[in-house]
């Protein structure tokens, strides 16, 4: 009997007598779009297993659509492509989005899978904006050349959706590479299906151990004899003339060469900063959390809550308290989070759809590296100073497990949230210049330690960065806000669980005195180590509720320049607030996310031991 690599079934739920649809292409290729234009915007979303990469699903009439992470190719270097493979193999139909202006990137992946004798049709996209940059296809000669029904379209503007549903039920298998024919056929017998061969055949070692046989080593061979396939088909059907947006081409080159692309990189990073970081996180979330949801919510609900059940009491406290389910699961939820995920999530549909994202990454690149990350990395650890939660979030950006974990620890240990930032400047700014430096020179050190170690600590190797390079446009608003609302109401759906336990276990912990107890065993380490006042374990602690309750704490502290000195590093350094530990532990997992707890304790006390006897 022929079985496939993995059971699809144990992972995404397919109706007996439903087939799967799925959406397959490059990056910025826009499958989002057709995704919602094929089904519109109710949708089911859940991480594949083992790993933080989204699924879209949606029946798309009797059937399923699928809709897989961008990839350049069917393979196992990165969860992205794991997961797309995965989904790729099962596939009862493919709709490929091809972009009409990178034919000769896209077709790679095309050909692979037609290679793989999945029943496939192609959607030629953007053809728009071919036809601007002076690129004319022979869509005829294009579906004979690949066997499969090609369609043209452009997706923002819904042309040619109507014509791919129409061909849907035509799809049909390619014109495979014929040299492959005889190796495949070897491994088919064998009771192997057609796709788990050509990918052993392509050396994948998950594939092969599934089937318990050998990687074969013919990767290089069948990847050239493919180039030259894409090459010769390309040369075929497309037929150049002189571009109408060369300006646009101009632009783009700007943005690469660092002399023009770091000041306008600085400029875009220190809007999105203002944005997200300054705008939303202070001046709509004060607010969202402050008068809406802690005035008016809050009162509110203290009040009801108070008519049933005593104020102290165990129930009451549950309920209303300071950390109640009631009152700081919903506060922080909707005062606090949802602002800041619509925003971020704003901001970076707007970049992504522009084609501004990959450049960004580009030039962040080569600093990065290093630190065991890729340019992608940028973009968390600078929304890192404007909310580490939020910041978190975006580690989904970067394409290995190895390199999320390396960032969630450089955003969980050593970046300071705009929250914190604006009090520990208030604290920081009458000691003079001299302590100023100290301090950043200090936090500096722990992060590139950090960064450093980890990338030689950690098994296996970043990716490096592997990037496709649209054409700069003008964004679609449509496009930005449906991509805003999708992605915003799937993480409040994933994260209202979480802070509703979180708010269970801090009021067990407040009514039984744990609190407390934490307090008084911080203390002799505060004052022996640190060579702090006791109460300083105080705002450690409130750190934990929120990072600027921490730093607000050692407001009204009597301490020398150089106790504050030291209470500033290791605030900084110390625990996240509650909400990042929370999505922390949603993206990495308990154990991970309790590593980087304990871990940022123990770099917290010790920097700050090692400063008090070095100032």
């Amino acid at each position: 009997m022929s079985t496939h690599c993995h059971n699809l079934a144990e992972v995404i739920t397919i109706p007996e007598g439903k087939r799967s649809i799925v959406l397959v292409g490059n990056p910025n290729v826009g499958k989002s779009v057709f995704f919602n234009a094929l089904t519109g915007r109710y949708v089911d979303v859940s991480n594949f297993p083992g790993t933080t990469v989204e699924i879209h699903q949606a029946p798309y009439g009797e059937d399923i659509l699928l809709d897989t992470p961008g990839v350049y190719g069917v393979s196992s270097f990165n969860d992205e492509e794991r997961v797309a493979r995965d989904i790729i193999m099962h596939a009862d139909v493919v709709i490929n989005i091809v972009d009409a202006l990178h034919l000769e990137r896209d077709l790679f992946l095309t050909l692979q899978v037609i290679d793989m004798g999945i029943p496939m049709v192609v959607a030629l996209n953007m053809m728009d904006e071919a036809a601007e940059n002076g690129v004319n296809i022979n869509i005829e000669k294009l579906s004979r050349l690949l066997g499969v029904p090609v369609v043209p379209t452009v997706a923002v503007k819904n042309q040619g959706i109507r014509e791919l549903k129409s061909v849907l039920p035509k799809a049909k298998a390619g014109i495979a590479d014929p040299e492959l024919e005889t190796e495949i056929k070897r491994l088919t017998e064998k009771g192997i299906m057609r796709p788990d061969a050509l990918l052993i055949l392509e050396g994948d070692g998950e594939v092969a151990r599934e089937h318990r046989t050998k990687p074969e080593g013919l990767r290089e061979e069948i990847y050239l004899r493919r180039r030259r396939r894409v090459n010769e088909i390309v040369a075929a059907v497309v037929q150049l003339r002189d571009s109408k947006r060369k300006w646009a081409q101009r632009l783009s080159s700007w943005t690469l060469r660092p002399l023009t692309g770091i000041p306008t990189l600085a400029v875009v990073l220190a809007v999105v900063f203002w944005f997200v970081g300054v705008f939303i996180a202070q001046t709509v979330v004060g607010i969202t959390e402050e008068v809406i949801m802690g005035e008016y919510y809050g009162n509110f609900i203290t009040g009801l809550v108070y008519r049933f059940f005593a104020e102290g009491s165990f129930l009451g406290d549950l309920l209303a308290g300071e950390f109640g389910v009631l009152t700081m699961a919903p506060i922080y939820l909707f005062g606090l989070l949802l602002p800041l995920v619509i925003g971020f999530y704003l901001s970076l549909s707007l970049m992504e759809d522009s084609g501004y994202l990959p450049r960004v990454a580009t030039l962040a690149d080569r600093v990065l590296t290093g630190l065991g990350l890729n340019g992608r990395a940028v973009i968390p650890l600078i929304l890192g100073f404007g909310c580490v939660t939020m910041a978190t979030i975006t580690t989904r950006l970067l394409g290995s497990r190895r390199e999320r974990l390396i960032a969630t620890v450089l955003l969980g240990i050593t970046i300071p949230c705009s929250a914190q930032l604006g009090v520990i400047a208030g604290l920081i700014a009458p000691l003079g210049m001299r302590y100023l430096l100290v301090y950043l020179a200090t936090i500096l050190v722990v992060f590139v330690t950090l960064g450093t170690a980890l990338n030689k600590l950690l098994p296996g190797e970043s990716m490096p960065l592997l990037i496709d390079l649209p054409p700069l446009r003008l964004p679609r608003m449509k496009n930005v806000l449906t991509k805003t609302y999708l992605k915003a109401t799937s993480f409040m759906k994933e994260a209202g669980p979480l802070f509703l336990l979180a708010a269970v276990l801090i009021t067990v912990m407040e009514y039984t005195g744990l609190l407390q107890w934490l307090q008084d065993v911080l203390s002799p380490l505060t004052m022996g180590w640190l060579q702090l006042p006791a109460e300083t374990a105080t705002a450690f602690i409130m750190g934990i509720m929120r990072r600027d309750f921490g730093a607000a704490g050692l407001y009204g502290m009597a301490l020398t320049p150089k106790q504050t000195l030291i209470g500033l590093v290791v605030i900084t350094l110390f625990v996240p607030c509650i909400a990042s530990i929370l999505v922390m532990v949603k993206e990495r997992g308990l154990k991970e996310g309790s590593y980087i707890w304990f871990g940022s304790l123990v770099i917290a006390f010790m920097v700050g031991g090692i400063l008090a006897r070095l100032v």
